[in-house]
């Protein structure tokens, strides 16, 4: 009779600290979430109102609020995730950038243009992205200030878009879970997105805590992810959640391509490139799936999403040249992208 080998435990999963806050509404959220009265919190209405939507007191109290949805927070008492008061704040904030989004996205409903566009790939030598950057000259510090920004995502890949199955049916929903099942490592744990983003985290020597770097992020790094939670936390934004989950599958595998050249010009081993090499060959074959099997259907069953998708794909795109714009402004003064410094 042959011994049972028995697996270690499953590491524990620590949910992060709250972190600081950055204006008044996130101060009135961050101490809601501490245990002060909620019934207090509507009372950030007209600073909600008066405050840029894009910026980091909105970004930041939007973050914090939707994370309520996901790991939560070390020491918030888990009731609160559905606390009539702060849903009633949230909701405030949502209508906030939604309103600044819907004001500077224009609007459209010619999905299949907005593919072309997608998939119109400048020339290497001619790209001015963040990714071009680091494939060209871009040095160890500004990659691993970039990964600390796109952890906030990656550390929870494919969560957001979990919630929009029940949203779909038919052929649309049986392609997106397809996709889903390989964001999630097809049934290995070890092969999860996140679990192989966080290798890259420690091999770069950063920290692969969940939340690690929420404190260092400014408010455009925080907007691609809270736009993401926004619609697929709302049954209305369901067309907008799959023009995002379309722009991500359609344009990741050739940026994907330029950091894995990105960090082998910088002599980084395997277990950092590990994770865009998966996503070099992974997300070409999801792009098919995700066009054919979810974006197609979807149209086919309920053609009035298509001004949805495209308000997706556009206010996806926005958002990213925000963060791209800041980051690559930042370098080229000598600056950090974050609100603080990396270790070295």
């Amino acid at each position: 009779m042959s011994a049972t080998v028995e697996k270690p435990p499953s590491a524990q999963v620590a949910a992060p600290p709250l972190p600081e806050p950055r204006g008044p509404v996130s101060s009135a959220v961050l101490a809601a979430l501490r245990g002060a009265a909620c019934p207090e919190c509507p009372d950030v209405g007209p600073a909600i109102s008066a405050a840029n939507p894009y910026r980091d007191d909105i970004q930041l109290a939007m973050y914090c609020l939707y994370e309520l949805h996901y790991r939560g927070f070390a020491e918030v008492a888990e009731e609160l995730e559905w606390e009539p008061a702060l849903l009633a704040v949230r909701r405030e904030l949502e209508r906030s950038f939604l309103a600044g989004l819907r004001r500077d996205v224009p609007p459209g409903t010619d999905v299949q243009a907005e593919i072309a566009e997608l998939l119109t790939e400048p020339a290497d030598v001619d790209g001015r992205g963040v990714s071009h950057h680091l494939m060209r000259d871009g040095t160890l510090r500004q990659l691993r200030e970039y990964l600390a920004l796109r952890s906030l995502y990656h550390l929870k890949e494919a969560d957001p878009q979990a919630w929009v199955i029940p949203r779909l049916h038919g052929a649309a929903k049986a392609a997106l879970v397809t996709v889903e099942h390989d964001e999630y490592g097809a049934g290995d744990p070890e092969r999860m997105h996140a679990e192989l983003f966080a290798r890259m985290l420690r091999a770069l020597d950063m920290d692969d805590a969940y939340g690690a770097y929420l404190n260092a992020a400014p408010a455009e790094a925080l907007a691609e992810v809270n736009f993401m939670s926004m619609c697929g936390l709302h049954r209305p934004l369901r067309g907008s959640l799959i023009g995002q989950f379309v722009t991500v599958e359609l344009t990741s595998s050739p940026g994907s391509d330029r950091l894995v050249r990105a960090m082998r010009r910088l002599g980084l081993g395997p277990d950092a490139i590990e994770f865009y090499a998966e996503h070099v060959e992974a997300d070409a074959v999801h792009e098919q799936v995700v066009r054919r099997g979810v974006l197609a259907p979807l149209l086919a069953a309920e053609p009035e999403l298509a001004a949805d998708v495209v308000f997706g794909i556009r206010a996806s795109v926005h958002l990213a040249e925000h963060l791209e714009s800041l980051l690559l402004r930042r370098w080229s003064d000598g600056q950090s992208s974050l609100r603080r410094q990396l270790p070295s």
